[in-house]
């Protein structure tokens, strides 16, 4: 049976949360910590990089900082290898797709993957990189009723799709993932699915 791999992205692919890794490097963590305090992490975030963007900031200065940012050991040669074996590698994650498609860019890990689900960025007329959530805000959004799910993102509700693809293709699925947010996808997952939680972490309880 072929298989594809879902991964997490921080602290799955990337050993850090890329997020925090731009906001620390970048000098602005007192103002992430505060905003995130009282906000939606994802919110929070569009609005560091729109104080970033008014203080100079470039997205180049952006992607620097990315380029930077440590990679899980092995895991590059790992998804190499997986991809080179015919399997279908997908990411699912509640980061976004500027600061992930940099990272991958940057090792030469983008064209293995599929597909990349994550939360939507764009760069506008003035230079600026906005984020948006994934789900809408004002909508239910945990599919497992849980408090696991951010509010801008339920990874279950894009695993049952990813199932439905899988089931298709006669596929089978393995989950790679770390924090609480990746327990409600892998609740939707089939017994006969494996899950790979990272060790010591979050969803390894």
């Amino acid at each position: 049976m072929a298989v594809m791999i879902v991964f997490d992205f921080d602290k799955t692919i990337l050993d850090c949360d890329s997020d925090n890794w731009v906001a620390d490097g970048l000098g602005f963590t007192k103002s992430f910590e505060e905003l995130t305090s009282t906000m939606p992490w994802n919110l929070a975030m569009d609005i560091v990089l729109g104080k970033m963007h008014s203080q100079g900031i470039t997205i180049e200065d952006i992607a620097d900082c990315l380029r930077k940012a440590p990679l899980i050991p092995h895991i590059a040669s790992t998804i190499k290898t997986a991809h080179s074996l015919g399997c279908e590698l997908r990411i699912v994650s509640d980061a976004n797709t500027f600061f992930i498609e940099t990272i991958l860019k940057h090792h030469g890990l983008l064209d293995c993957f599929f597909e990349i689900n994550t939360n939507p960025s764009i760069i506008d007329n003035q230079g600026r990189l906005r984020i948006f959530p994934c789900h809408d805000l004002t909508s239910p959004n945990c599919i497992s009723n849980l408090d696991s799910c951010p509010p801008n993102m339920c990874k279950g509700r894009i695993i049952e799709r990813i199932k439905a693809n899988a089931e298709e293709g006669k596929k089978k699925i393995i989950y790679l993932g770390d924090g609480k947010g990746d327990y409600c996808p892998m609740l939707r997952l089939k017994k006969e699915y494996f899950v790979m939680p990272r060790k010591d972490y979050p969803v390894w309880s």
